[in-house]
């Protein structure tokens, strides 16, 4: 091992401990009940909602796939930016909705809010086994990444299959004993790196490699024309439609994503989530570098075998080990806590609704399981949604090892796949006309043209992002059966309170 990767091993190691040490200690002093787990007793203020929402959209993905498809593509990359400056907007006024809903009914995920709006436990397992399917590629995404980053941050000392190890077992160990706190105090540290990081690259990749932003700007509109305009470069039809459908639909779904959900029921209020929803498009400001680094690479590496590699090839041939590795941590970190929110998801939906007895909205189901914080029953569905947890995030990390292509061409599918809960977890509460049956129909409608289309290789289909060629099926279909076969509105008012300062019955 050479001096360089020595040092940059040694900071690695040493920035995982803090991290684990981080992750575990936030839970000190805390009671240890399925709510404090899963959504932090709804206590967290604008500070944490924020570093732990944003922690969930800058990834690993950020550092290697946006300066990946900068490089590949050029302008497409932009959709990244759009849709989550237009989500927080469609957060703005959807966060609140649900914390005041979910609140009231003492609900913890998107499920659970199905279950309740629907009086029925099978429609929320089946909201639960949707979301699961199209989440757990995306734990399986950032294990990879934080094995890309990680051997390249050490000049390849440290393999691959080690690093996703790692970041299995340090994102496991703090967010089954911390649970979501775990991953706010993480996020503090991730975001700090992060800032730092980026903000340095901004200065010194374009003054490094070529004289400035402007040569740059003029380098690109002289040599690269077709990086700059749709639809980009040998982007296979990424067009102005693509961009445009594909910003509605992330914009939309990111509001039911149910990592979002969870943070959004994390809040202490919901002037909190309104508070959280102005600050985070200035957060993404911050992608606007990885594309910068991406742009810089076609000229200062014009034949690199892996684009995904570009920022972090420009960085290890560019900056001393101890800079490559603070770049490598804030790298990392973006894959760890991600994942971390991720796996706790899945644990909350499957733990609770799939195999904890739901939430008593069904009158079939037993009482409510979280009345009383640290009951036996309390209890029991923690550690069954822990055990989910740990079982998801295994998957991931095992076809990480060992069929690294399997799950990851799945999550190409995963924000159309979520687009279809749109319907069931987010129109419901407002249209309380819509059926159980007319919704469910929709669902897997959709669910059936997103896999036919992306099976026939029509994705986009004729330039419209395959997700909402679904989604207006799932609306179709649901909306017919429903006025075809009206039912009762529910007993108990559905609609999300206007209040925004209501507080839980």
């Amino acid at each position: 091992m050479s001096g360089s990767a020595a040092v940059a091993t040694t900071i690695f190691g040493l920035a995982m401990v803090a991290t684990l040490a981080i992750g575990v200690l936030s839970a000190r002093g805390r009671d240890r009940g399925m709510a404090e787990w899963s959504v932090s007793s709804r206590g967290l203020g604008v500070l944490f909602i924020w570093l732990l929402m944003a922690g969930e959209t800058y990834t690993s993905f950020s550092f290697l796939g946006t300066a990946g498809w900068s490089y590949s593509y050029g302008v497409p990359i932009l959709y990244l930016v759009a849709y989550l400056t237009v989500g927080f907007a469609v957060a703005y006024v959807v966060g609140p909705a649900l914390w005041t809903y979910a609140s009231r009914h003492r609900l913890l995920s998107i499920a659970d809010m199905a279950e309740h709006r629907f009086r029925s436990r099978p429609v929320g397992i089946t909201v639960a086994v949707v979301a699961t399917v199209f989440i757990v590629p995306y734990v399986q995404v950032q294990i990879q990444g934080m094995g890309v980053v990680v051997n390249a941050m050490t000049y390849g000392s440290v393999d691959l299959r080690v690093a996703a190890v790692v970041s299995f077992v340090v994102a496991e160990a703090f967010i089954l004993v911390s649970g979501l706190r775990g991953s706010a105090w993480v996020s503090v540290l991730k975001d700090v790196l992060v800032i730092v990081a980026v903000v340095f690259l901004a200065v010194w990749v374009p003054l490094h490699y070529l004289d400035g932003y402007g040569d740059l700007m003029t380098r690109m509109v002289r040599e690269k024309p077709e990086w700059l305009t749709f639809p980009g470069h040998a982007s296979g039809g990424l067009n102005g439609t693509w961009f445009v459908s594909t910003l509605l639909l992330n914009a939309v779904t990111i509001s039911v994503f149910p990592t979002t959900v969870a943070g959004y029921l994390s809040a202490r209020s919901p002037n909190a989530l309104r508070r959280n929803a102005l600050l985070l498009p200035w957060y993404q400001l911050l992608l606007f570098i990885p594309m910068m680094v991406g742009a810089v690479a076609l000229f200062a590496l014009p034949a690199l075998d892996n684009p995904d590699l570009a920022l972090f090839r420009l960085v290890t041939d560019s900056l001393p080990a101890p800079v490559v590795a603070v770049i490598g941590v804030a790298g990392a970190l973006s894959a760890i806590v991600p994942m971390s929110v991720f796996m706790l998801a899945i644990g909350t939906l499957c733990g609770r609704t799939l195999l904890g007895g739901g939430n008593g909205a069904d009158p079939r189901s037993r009482a409510r399981r979280d009345t009383e914080p640290g009951s036996a029953d309390d209890v029991r569905v923690k550690r069954l949604s822990q055990l989910v947890c740990f079982l998801a995030g295994l998957v991931a990390l095992l076809g990480a090892l060992f069929h690294p292509d399997t799950l990851v061409q799945l999550s190409v599918l995963s924000y159309e796949g979520l687009a279809q809960l749109v319907p069931l977890a987010l129109l419901s509460l407002y249209w309380r006309r819509l059926t159980a049956g007319a919704g469910v129909a929709g669902l897997f409608v959709g669910l059936g043209v997103v896999l036919l289309l992306w099976w026939t290789d029509n994705d986009p289909w004729h330039g419209v992002n395959g997700g909402v060629v679904g989604l207006a099926a799932n609306l179709l279909v649901a909306v017919a059966l429903t006025y075809a076969r009206p039912s009762a509105p529910a007993t108990t008012p559905a609609r999300p309170s206007p209040s925004p300062e209501r507080e839980p019955a």
